[in-house]
């Protein structure tokens, strides 16, 4: 159906949907380290650490009030901190995706509001019709002449989109960008998400739309635990489901929710399994402390004068130790289960 939608397109004349980049930023966008924020008694983020590298594409995600767009905040510069660091890479062009739609004029049209007056819009240093230009958000020439008052809210959202994307930026922050979008307007927006060469910061809760565009994801998980995990919406589902320690106990798993399928009987360890047991605490925290480490190398500058090659293996470390750690405490719990006095 996507590729139908697409043929049709180019069929009436439709040229592909091009995000204006500014220049490249530096590899290192933010480095993150012992971030922590809150409302009164309410932690919404404790102790987060973590780096965006260039060409990075990272959802976020958590249920409503989780702190989402106070996150955004945060690393943008626009919320005080409370606890920790946020440090900006060079060359830094930020491009805010305005959720409330506070930036369009109702009184004029949707020409006006991409370029005042003029007739034609500078897109890569290449000038290009107005009426053109807005006909890649499937704005018909009339509709690109009708006063932003008469649209309905899915056509604001395209216009939004439109006047957003004539504006250069290599850090793009999207705050729900989905919202009110049609199919065909979703499906042009993840063509452009896809092929934007800059870094992005996407907060949704369209599962799908995250699943084809982010390389990550951060989640607010409750209680001021946020995590990062490789791949999409469903990545995460997938990770997660493994047993994990609480954020703030370190030292031995939480007991685990009944499981949904029927626990194998118990049964006394053997010894070598009981070996393995008594070994799975220092082990864990060999691989939580050499994670600690690379997070703090990874906010250094000074990683980042190196060959890029030393930071992409830091990172994919990172990631590896991640799994690892996971599944340390998966073998934890099943050893716990499989246990019975002797």
């Amino acid at each position: 159906m996507r590729e139908e939608r697409r043929a049709q397109r180019q069929a009436v004349g439709q040229v592909r949907l091009q995000a204006q980049e500014a220049a490249r930023s530096g590899r290192l966008v933010l480095a993150v380290e012992h971030l922590g924020f809150g409302y009164g008694e309410r932690c919404l983020i404790r102790d987060y650490s973590g780096c965006i590298m260039r060409g990075d594409k990272i959802g976020i995600i958590g249920p409503n009030g989780s702190g989402k767009t106070t996150l955004l905040r945060l690393l943008l510069g626009q919320l005080p901190l409370q606890q920790g660091t946020v440090a900006p890479g060079t060359n830094l062009e930020v491009l805010y995706y305005d959720q409330l739609r506070e930036q369009l004029d109702d009184q004029q049209t949707v020409a006006q509001n991409v370029c005042g007056d003029n007739e034609v819009v500078i897109i890569d240093g290449q000038p290009r019709n107005i009426i053109g230009y807005l006909q890649d958000f499937l704005f018909t020439p009339d509709r690109a002449r009708t006063p932003v008052a008469m649209l309905s809210g899915g056509e604001r959202n395209r216009l939004l989109l439109a006047r957003l994307f004539t504006k250069p930026a290599n850090l793009l922050v999207m705050d729900e960008p989905t919202n009110d979008l049609d199919i065909e307007t979703l499906e042009l927006l993840e063509e452009l998400l896809l092929e934007y060469s800059g870094t992005l910061l996407l907060v949704s809760h369209d599962r799908a739309f995250l699943n084809n565009v982010v390389t990550s994801t951060i989640v607010l998980e409750g209680n001021g635990a946020v995590r990062e995990y490789p791949g999409g919406y469903d990545d995460w589902l997938r990770q997660r489901s493994a047993p994990a320690a609480p954020v703030q106990a370190r030292t031995r798993p939480a007991a685990a929710a009944p499981p949904a399928k029927k626990a194998a009987p118990a049964r006394k360890l053997t010894y070598n399994e009981e070996r393995e047991l008594a070994a799975l605490p220092a082990a864990l925290e060999a691989l939580e402390a050499e994670r600690e480490e690379l997070y703090r190398q990874m906010a250094d500058p000074a990683l980042h004068r190196t060959e890029p090659a030393a930071i992409a293996a830091a990172k994919a470390r990172t990631v590896a130790l991640g799994e690892a750690i996971d599944a340390a405490y998966q073998r934890w719990e099943q050893l716990e289960q499989n246990k019975r006095p002797g």
